[in-house]
């Protein structure tokens, strides 16, 4: 005989809770009076309203000065970094991480970055930690130029560890249709400028992981005499964040586009932005990768073409400007303290031309 279940019937023992079943809201409340002031620092002057509020408010007026505004919108994550984050328990730089995933996806188009929002999932609230996070994402923020309007912390108990977080967040930015950057506007015999990576930045730690950590087997906090530091800083070293850099270039040369070098590596990003008609040739020889690359491919007998369309290999953003714009172009990031150089150039594609390609060996 099958067993039986009132409805109808009241379990036994104490009442339920949203507690009891995980959920702290009292936590919850703790965690957002802790991040107000950081996400304060990161308001504009079209910013209204203040945190706590069902939507983040941007006056729209402010845009009453374009002729066309075009909205530009991304989202995004870091993906698994914030495991390394969670072993290491440092929460304050990952946010950084999520800025520069998703703001500079925006700019490549020329947007000025407006805003951004945020979302947090734990598996249990704990306020300080929770606060950290956002404080890296405030601060990302205020280093891309957008303001953080609002956001949301969900605690799913059961479904996530006590200690298991993630994070995304989504962006909006607005440029002048006519300043719109992009395919169209590349030409042959385009240079191809690279500014340099900060690290790994925040794609291909699944790879990293399995080959250092689970392979590997190295702890996190051994150190690393190519790095001059622990395995575990120069893994969580923090995205940079290229969109100011950007907006200054649109501002002293003519740019034709931006890449954005995240999943897929260096070719296949570059690639995106290049017209049918024409071909990216980038060469290794113009720099050397940090040590981290070569760690990464050595352990684990990883190929160079695996490695490349995985990493960065060192490079985080790349601007297409007409070769006459190559020198002002270089003094404007030099000025910015950013690390760049004449990689490649825009040239006729072949028969066999796939957008982009790497030739030569690294320096």
């Amino acid at each position: 005989m099958s067993a039986e279940f009132d409805q109808r019937a009241p379990l036994p023992g104490a009442g339920a809770s949203y507690a009891s079943a995980g959920v702290d809201i009292e936590a919850g409340d703790r965690a957002v009076e802790l991040m107000k002031e950081w996400v304060k620092k990161t308001q504009r002057p079209e910013s209204l309203g203040g945190l706590g509020g069902f939507a983040g408010l941007f006056d729209a007026s402010a845009l009453k000065r374009y002729e066309r505004p075009l909205l530009a919108s991304a989202t995004d994550g870091v993906g698994t970094k914030v495991d390394i984050a969670r072993r290491l328990g440092v929460y304050d730089t990952i946010g950084h991480d999520l800025v520069a995933m998703v703001i500079d996806d925006i700019v490549v188009c020329g947007a000025e970055p407006l805003f951004m929002t945020d979302y947090i999932c734990v598996g249990k609230v704990h306020p300080e930690r929770v606060a950290a996070i956002v404080k890296g994402i405030a601060e990302g923020c205020v280093l891309a130029g957008c303001a953080l309007v609002g956001g949301e912390t969900a605690e799913h108990p059961g479904l996530l560890g006590p200690d298991d977080f993630d994070v995304a967040g989504a962006g909006t930015g607005v440029v002048e249709a006519d300043r719109l950057l992009g395919s169209e506007r590349i030409r042959e015999g385009d240079a191809v400028i690279a500014m340099a990576a900060s690290g790994l930045h925040s794609n291909g730690y699944s790879l990293v992981r399995h080959v250092l950590l689970e392979r590997a087997g190295l702890a996190l906090d051994a150190r690393i005499e190519e790095f001059g530091r622990t395995l575990g800083e120069e893994l969580l070293e923090p995205t940079k964040i290229y969109s100011l850099d950007c907006l200054a270039l649109t501002r002293t040369t003519d740019v034709h586009a931006f890449s954005h070098i995240t999943g897929g590596g260096l070719a296949a990003n570059l690639a995106r932005v290049v017209p049918d008609d024409l071909h990216a040739v980038v060469d290794r020889a113009t720099w050397t990768p940090a040590p981290v690359f070569d760690l990464v491919g050595r352990t684990g007998q990883v190929e160079r073409l695996e490695l490349e369309k995985t990493l960065n290999m060192g490079v985080g953003m790349m601007a297409i400007v007409p070769a006459d714009s190559v020198d002002v172009a270089l003094a404007t990031l030099a000025d910015r303290d950013v690390d760049a150089w004449v990689a490649g150039e825009i040239t006729a594609r072949g028969e066999k031309s796939t957008g982009a390609e790497l030739v030569g060996d690294y320096a």
